[in-house]
Order: C-alpha cells, then structure tokens, then sequence
C-alpha cells in the first residue's frame, strides 16, 4: 500500500508521523495535552482510536474510520456528496497544532513530514502486532522499562476502569483477556523487527 493512498471509510489504520529535521513535536507536557486536545476535536468524529503513543519527535495511532453509515449518522448529512476527503481532517488537525505550536515558541514552517504515513490493517494479527509496536515504542528508544512507566501512550488507559473514549474493549478482547494483554507487553520486543513486518519505515 502506498503511503498517502486515500483513507478508506470502516477500514483499521496505523497512522504515524515524524517531525522534520531536528525538531521536535513536543517539548513540555502543555503540548502533549494539547495535542490530545486537538485530536478529540478533529479526529473523534471521524475515527475510533484504539492506541497511540506520543513520542517527542514522532507519534503512532490506531484507529478504524468509521463507516459511511456511522459518519453519516453522526454529522446528518445524507450523503458524501461535498463531504471533504478523510485525509483532509487530519491535515486540519495537523496544520493546526503546526500553527499553534509556531506561535507559542516563536517560531516558523512545518512541523511534520508529509504526508502523514497510513498502513491499512487487514487482519487480527495485525491489529495485535501494531498495539504491541505503539505501546512498546518508549521502551525501543531507552525513555522506561516498561508501557505503563510512560505516560503518554494509551497502555495504562487499556488496564484502567476510568472512563475512555479509547476502545479498549475491543483491544483487549483481541487479546482475548486482559491478563494476556498483560503477559504479551511484558515480553521483550524487536521493534527493529517489527519495524519491517508492519511495513514502517
């Protein structure tokens, strides 16, 4: 699949990204924050989100775009027609905490590198493969031992009750219990491996 091939309505996604050059997305805690802010208001209505993990020059996401019906459903429209391209709500979202991002530090261009990267999802396996890649990305680049020592991922959300938009039912059901969730992010994981059975690059 091509990297910027146009995202497809009830279809799983890994989607990622890395800043450009030597900048970085995140600096304090403030931007984490409001990067998730921004993800609810642009990228909720369109998709569910399953996990993701904020590094500080890159970032990972699994979600599933809803389907036509659900889209549908959920902005009233009747049909797509003048509906813009799914791709497009990410690049609002992005330009948008570009543009925030720029001002708050005084500083000017891009951020990430274009265009966003998407793998589609075409089976279970990958679906439990790309969570455990997502959640053990901190531990491959030396910033904890562990997915739930860092805070910006969606691995302590999986074993929480606390309320979440986060679909972690589903996730865990496709480790069929939580304890097994549990067992298979306490191994250790070749992300470099990995890296070239998603097809991330």
């Amino acid at each position: 699949m091509q990297q910027n091939e146009p995202l497809t309505y009830g279809c799983f996604y890994h989607i990622y990204n890395h800043a450009v050059g030597n900048r970085d997305l995140f600096r304090d805690a403030d931007n984490y924050e409001y990067f998730l802010s921004l993800y609810d208001q642009y990228i909720s209505p369109i998709a569910e989100t399953y996990a993701w993990v904020l590094m500080p020059n890159h970032f990972h996401l699994l979600v599933r775009i809803k389907s036509v019906e659900e889209y549908l459903h959920l902005t009233g429209f009747e049909n797509l027609s003048g509906v813009k391209p799914l791709h497009q709500h990410f690049s609002n979202f992005f330009n948008a905490y570009i543009k925030a991002h720029n001002k708050y530090y005084q500083t000017h261009g891009t951020l990430f590198e274009r265009p966003f990267k998407r793998k589609l999802i075409d089976s279970d396996e990958y679906l439990r493969q790309t969570i455990l890649y997502i959640h053990n990305n901190p531990v491959h680049h030396g910033f904890c031992e562990h997915p739930v020592e860092y805070p910006w991922n969606s691995y302590l959300t999986c074993i929480s009750i606390k309320p979440t938009k986060l679909h972690r039912e589903a996730v865990l059901g496709w480790f069929d219990s939580e304890a097994n969730f549990k067992s298979m992010h306490n191994r250790k994981i070749d992300l470099d491996r990995m890296d070239d059975w998603l097809g991330v690059k």
